[in-house]
């Protein structure tokens, strides 16, 4: 696949072995892990970091095989609410980071172009979210916004 943003294909990354089952050297039940989840968040972290810290810290390879579900469905079932989309919350968060270094950095043209790109890789994806009904037809991306993600 190509990439995005350049003019080269790439290589692909690792891949995770194909499992169907839990493996049996996981320690943890699924009552466990699910209280862990919710534990995580409320501590402020997002559900990538949160597969992360179960993979990491507590020997979990994969939540949807131990439990049967991925780690935002088990927070919605608990009754998390989520203004945006995890990915494109970061993104938004990334961009209002370049936008406050470019404040006091105004001749970085390398970051001036990088904030180009997320800043279409955010339409893009709100336009994606608007189409399947994620996100209210009326929402658009701009710098306020941004700068109230960041904080």
């Amino acid at each position: 696949m190509a990439r995005l943003h350049a003019h080269r294909k790439g290589k692909s990354g690792s891949t995770r072995p194909f499992l169907k089952a839990n493996p049996e050297w996981v320690g943890m039940e699924k009552a466990e892990i699910e209280a862990t989840i919710l534990r995580l968040h409320q501590e402020g972290l997002s559900a990538a970091m949160i597969g992360v810290r179960l993979r990491d810290a507590y020997g979990v390879p994969s939540v949807r095989l131990a439990t049967g579900r991925s780690v935002l469905e088990i927070l919605r079932s608990k009754g998390a609410k989520f203004a945006l989309p995890q990915d494109l919350a970061s993104l938004i968060k990334r961009a209002g980071s370049l936008q406050s270094h470019l404040k006091g950095h105004g001749k970085d043209l390398s970051n001036k172009r990088g904030l180009q790109l997320i800043e279409s890789k955010i339409r893009r994806l709100s336009r994606y979210y608007k189409d399947r009904g994620v996100l209210p037809s009326d929402w658009d991306y701009s710098l306020k916004l941004a700068e109230l993600q960041v904080k």
